[in-house]
């Protein structure tokens, strides 16, 4: 990020765009589709978004938005496009010159987004690395999804299989607690953390339901709030080669083929989604916003509002 226009040294940053990271070290969770999905959204609302991929090996966020811009030209649709850049990963021999060089594109990727845009989306590869770790700690809302199953609950924490008791918590999610306390030290930030339960079922089993409450047990404790994401659908594969989202018109003109009621139940889903994030979008979310802020400055003061930390 940039450094302060006023000189106050490198650890102060002025920052006006709002930061997503879109987080899991799990790959196969969604994430460059509820990226581009987030990006689109806001674009809708007519805000200012960029977007930034930091997957530099599958590059599937970039890979879609070039999809969306070819298809836009094909079609002769108007299609909301958002700024985008993709960092790329070094691979020299030496770790703390790859680091220092990462960092840097970084740093100028965001610099030249931050102060002219109202949103940044952050895509992150599915493993566990220098950049992804780095910008966790950039963030102001985290957005992870998890495939709703215990295989890909384990990201967050082990659970022992007869009582459904949390037995450890993940790296990955002690990584996150250490971001958001950093975060707070550093610039007294607070990192809104959401799971989104991704890829759900139609109709949910007893696994399933054991999931739920175990997911909201474990975020009580570690202060993230869960969100529903979208039901398996083969339409959301069918959007990829297009680039188009479930946000976008349902005509046959805009999609090359008649819509389904998939493709309603999709968009429906994600608006849900998007709206479950609670991001600044208005005046009351800005509020809450800024709200967070002075509870962070003195956590035994009374602030008006009880649900500052909810959607």
């Amino acid at each position: 990020m940039a450094e302060n226009p006023d000189g106050e040294g490198t650890g102060s940053v002025r920052k006006l765009a709002h930061v997503i990271v879109v987080g899991n070290e799990k790959g196969g969770s969604g994430k460059s589709t509820l990226s581009v999905h987030i990006a689109v959204a806001l674009l809708k609302a007519g805000f200012k978004v960029a977007t930034l991929d930091l997957d530099s090996r599958q590059l599937s966020l970039t890979r879609y938005i070039e999809n969306r811009r070819k298809w836009a030209a094909k079609s002769g649709v108007v299609l909301e496009m958002p700024t985008h850049h993709a960092v790329t990963r070094t691979q020299g021999a030496f770790t703390v010159a790859n680091e220092d060089a990462e960092r840097s594109e970084l740093i100028d990727r965001l610099t030249t987004v931050e102060q002219s845009h109202d949103f940044v989306v952050i895509d992150t590869p599915g493993s566990d690395t220098y950049l992804q770790r780095l910008v966790h700690l950039m963030a102001d809302t985290l957005v992870t999804p998890v495939n709703d199953s215990f295989v890909d609950f384990d990201v967050l924490a082990k659970v022992d299989a007869d009582t459904n008791e949390v037995t450890e918590i993940s790296h990955y999610a002690k990584e996150v607690r250490n971001a958001r306390r950093e975060r707070r030290q550093a610039d007294g930030g607070f990192i809104d953390w959401v799971v989104v339960r991704n890829r759900l079922g139609s109709l949910q089993s007893r696994n399933e339901l054991r999931l739920s409450a175990v997911i909201q047990r474990l975020g009580a404790e570690l202060g993230y709030r869960v969100a529903d994401g979208v039901t398996e659908r083969v339409v959301f594969r069918e959007f990829f080669p297009i680039g188009l989202t479930a946000l976008d018109e349902f005509d046959e003109h805009v999609l090359g083929t008649p819509p389904t009621m998939s493709h309603l139940s999709a968009r429906q889903e994600i608006r849900k989604l998007i709206a479950a994030l609670n991001l600044p979008v208005d005046e009351e979310s800005r509020a809450k916003a800024e709200q967070r802020k002075t509870w962070l400055q003195d956590p035994m003061k009374h602030v008006v509002l009880p649900d500052i930390f909810v959607s």
